[in-house]
């Protein structure tokens, strides 16, 4: 294989993951907007909500954690770890908006609450720790 054709293909595999990472991310950002009061986009960019954009943001960093430990664990096999990072990050997306909802029966701390607040709150900190290690979690468990 010469030079040229190594490069195309580590190109295209490149081009192919950050596809499915940058999906994976816009479904993450549209799961958390189905969770929170008004669009999530607006509240963040014209109210300029620390809450909303605290939670925004820690669950991409989440998704983003979840698709790099695809990526590493794949080994160099193209179908199988855009498969397994299509399929692990949905996982993460989903265990996320679970833990989101079971802190908000269980502990109390409302999403759709704390994207009310004009200041930042404890429980959106809380929440986005949350968010970061869900993600951290699934990523180890993916390699």
């Amino acid at each position: 294989m010469t030079l040229l054709e190594i490069l195309a293909r580590g190109s295209g595999a490149v081009a192919a993951y950050a596809a499915v990472g940058v999906i994976l991310m816009i479904v993450g950002f549209y799961v958390i907007d189905w969770a929170t009061p008004g669009k999530l986009s607006e509240v963040i960019r014209t109210e300029r909500n620390p809450n909303a954009t605290l939670l925004a943001t820690s669950a991409m960093a989440a998704i983003g954690l979840i698709v790099a430990a695809s990526i590493w664990s794949s080994g160099g096999r193209l179908t199988e770890g855009l498969a397994g990072t299509a399929v692990f990050g949905l996982v993460g997306i989903v265990v996320q908006t679970v833990a989101m909802l079971i802190f908000d029966r269980v502990v109390g701390i409302s999403v759709r609450e704390l994207v009310k607040e004009p200041d930042l709150q404890p429980g959106a900190r809380l929440l986005a720790v949350t968010h970061v290690a869900i993600g951290l979690i699934t990523a180890v468990a993916v390699i």
